[in-house]
């Protein structure tokens, strides 16, 4: 048993933000009470002292890369895991991009089996849309959903045609499993390395522009409110995508949405000939920085996630042009929000646990809270650390972070998995 004593419990959930309790029994949670409360004996339980510190139930991040099976000189399943500990993550959903495309419930189930016998987090794997991630056929996907994938999704690029979105989505709606789209028009986006402006002008830098991903995601909410499917738009970067994801939900479609960390702190006038600062969508302009962190705020975006995309050193360093899109995102998730969004005032504590907790569990149809009974998965991060990240230091095989060096205030302090610490500072 694992009593975590004297911290302060935010649950959006229920809504709660006082000092609590928590005591684990294995793999649940026995009892949460007011401190120094508790009803059961815990005289012989590990004690985690947590005070000064927040408790929260365990961060999801929904939008993965662990590169295994076929990759696994940039990454697998256990450096991912362990990396994503490291950043206060209990569970991460891992896209099908792998070599072999995790296309068939043979590949899900070698995901699971590599989760079971190596991953520090729990691993719920995201299938192909279509056969091979080639947009020419719908792939196995309620075979997969029978091994355990959560959702479907042909990421790193967009499900090809409007035809073939349309039957990916009447199927996941009779399977009751959510539609991941990187939206992105490829005609748009062609041979370009990061967003259109005056910075790819001067870099000399194909630029792609933000209609690129909001063209799409225009079409894909036109397509939900055809079918009737659930759709959640990635790694969202644009304004105008947004304005089209707010119009969705205020018509009452099922779409949803997520941010990532470097989107809402980097603009397209950081890039620098470097491709650390490399990644797709491109980093893009200040007024789409602002609207996301506006969405963030008011209800319209509905997840933190890092698309943490590992690539190894001799992939990314190379010419800009040559090389491949992603950056490293688990680590510094936590320290990035708190940075940029909690201590600057424009996110409270309890919203940017809600993007992180019961956010992506919405999305995926589970629940996530602090109560007796429920999964003995939480996080523990302080808002007040000082600390820098050193890239070096990660447990990941691949050292793509434009955040190398940058000093933090808050992160994550530990991490339990079904009742154990896997991570502690």
């Amino acid at each position: 048993m694992l009593l975590i004593r004297n911290g302060r419990v935010l649950d959006p959930a229920t809504r709660t933000d006082a000092p609590r309790d928590i005591l684990l029994d294995g793999e649940t949670i026995a009892e949460v009470a007011e401190t120094g409360q508790l009803r059961r004996d815990s005289r012989d339980c590990e004690i985690f002292e947590a005070r000064g510190l927040i408790v929260a139930p365990g961060f999801i991040d929904m939008h993965v890369h662990l590169r295994e099976p076929g990759q696994e000189s940039s990454e697998t399943v256990e450096t991912g895991t362990r990396a994503a500990a490291r950043g206060g993550f209990t569970a991460v959903c891992c896209m099908p991009n792998t070599k072999p495309v995790n296309d068939n419930a043979s590949v899900t189930r070698f995901i699971l089996d590599r989760a079971k016998s190596g991953a520090g987090v729990r691993v719920w794997p995201i299938g192909a849309a279509s056969v091979g991630s080639k947009g020419e056929a719908i792939a196995e996907i309620a075979a997969m959903k029978e091994a355990g994938i959560v959702a479907v999704s042909d990421d790193g690029k967009p499900i090809a045609t409007a035809k073939l979105t349309r039957q990916v989505m009447e199927y996941c709606r009779s399977l009751d499993i959510p539609v991941i789209e990187h939206s992105e028009d490829v005609s748009l986006a062609a041979g370009a390395v990061m967003r259109e402006g005056v910075t790819s002008s001067r870099l000399g830098l194909r630029g792609m522009p933000a209609a690129a991903e909001s063209v799409c995601v225009a079409r894909d909410v036109q397509l939900t409110e055809l079918t009737g499917a659930r759709l959640h738009v990635a790694h969202l970067s644009a304004r105008a995508s947004l304005e089209q994801v707010r119009w969705a939900k205020q018509r009452g479609l099922q779409v949803t949405c997520e941010v990532t960390p470097h989107h809402f702190t980097l603009i397209d006038e950081d890039v620098q000939y470097d491709s650390r600062y490399k990644m797709n969508p491109p980093l893009a302009a200040r007024e789409d920085r602002e609207a996301l962190i506006a969405g963030l705020a008011d209800g319209t975006v509905d997840a933190i996630a890092t698309d943490h995309a590992p690539h190894e050193p001799a992939l990314k360093d190379v010419e800009f042009d040559r090389a491949p899109f992603g950056i490293l995102g688990f680590e510094t998730a936590i320290a990035l929000s708190l940075e940029q969004l909690v201590h600057t005032g424009r996110l409270s504590l309890m919203r940017m646990v809600e993007l992180f907790t019961t956010g992506p569990a919405y999305v995926l149809g589970i629940a996530r809270k602090i109560a007796a009974g429920q999964p003995a998965d939480l996080t523990i991060f302080s808002t007040t650390r000082d600390w820098t990240y050193d890239v070096k230091q990660s447990p990941s095989k691949s050292r793509n972070s434009p955040f190398d060096s940058r000093a933090f205030k808050g992160g994550p302090v530990a991490t339990i998995v079904s009742g154990r610490i896997i991570y502690k500072v």
